[in-house]
Order: structure tokens, then sequence, then C-alpha cells
């Protein structure tokens, strides 16, 4: 779902001009452009940078988890909390959207609509805060565990 958010329109304008959609990287692009940085670096990280860190953090971490690797297993442990952190701001978009759609609707003057690829973005957030909450950060120290208590074992039958 991370794609089609990124490449389907986010959010759609009627005027009696016309119609215009916008992805999120037409808005990124937009306010560039129109020399307001410090949004549009908003926008990008919160839309773009901080989803696609949350995907790849899961990989990284299932992926070490489901083979046990003992890779840097205090790194993982901070890498899950700061996803965990970061992940609240990723509904920034969604929110955005929700109060332009519901403040244009009463001017009159235009209407503005949710597109697919809102919902797409709305799914990739939930999806990825679902995924982080049932993922057990324990078990990159299950190995762990396991070795000490074969040391533990080895060094107890070495005493008796």
């Amino acid at each position: 779902m991370y794609i089609p958010a990124n490449l389907m329109p986010v959010m759609v304008t009627r005027t009696v001009l016309g119609t215009h959609e916008d992805t999120i990287m037409s808005g990124v692009i937009y306010f560039w452009i129109s020399g307001s940085w410090t949004l549009a670096s908003i926008i990008f990280i919160a839309s773009v940078f901080v989803p696609l860190f949350k995907l790849g953090s899961l990989i990284l971490l299932t992926t070490m988890a489901q083979s046990k690797s003992d890779w840097r297993r205090l790194e993982r442990a901070k890498l899950y909390r700061l996803m965990e952190t970061i992940g609240r701001w990723s509904m920034l978009d969604v929110f955005v959207i929700s109060l332009l759609v519901g403040l244009v609707q009463i001017e009159g003057f235009a209407s503005i609509s949710a597109g697919f690829g809102a919902m797409a973005f709305g799914s990739v957030v939930v999806f990825t805060m679902l995924a982080s909450h049932s993922f057990d950060p324990r078990l990159g120290w299950d190995r762990a565990d396991q070795e000490l208590s074969k040391i533990q074992r080895i060094e107890k039958a070495q005493n008796e």
C-alpha cells in the first residue's frame, strides 16, 4: 500500500475551473517551489520518509528475529523504540486532509475530497502501527538468554 499511497492522488480539488488531483510528492514540490521549504520538508518527512523508515525497520527487525541473529541486539532494541516514537507522526497527512475537506466544504467555493492515495496512506499507517505493536522486541534477545542459561549450567556443573 506504500506504493499506491505515493503514486495515487491523495487530494482531489474540484472548482468551477476544473478538477485537480494532488499526490504527496506533488504537494511537496508545490510547497518547495512556492518557497515554503519548512512545510515541504515536514510533509516529506512525515509522509514519505517516516513510513519508509518504519517499513524498513520492521523488515530488518523481523528478519533478524526470525533468523535468531545476535547482530547488534542493543541497536535493534533502540531502533524499535525509535520506530515506536516517530510512528505516531505518520497520521499527519490524513489529519491535514480531513481538516481541509471540512474547511473548504464550509466555504462552498470548491470541494476537496480524499483520493485513493489518502486511503492507501491511511492503511499503510494502520498496518505499520499494527505490525510494530504485534512485534515482540524480546525475540532478538531469546538466543542470548538461551546462551546465558547454557553458560550458567556449564559453570554450575564445573563447580560441583
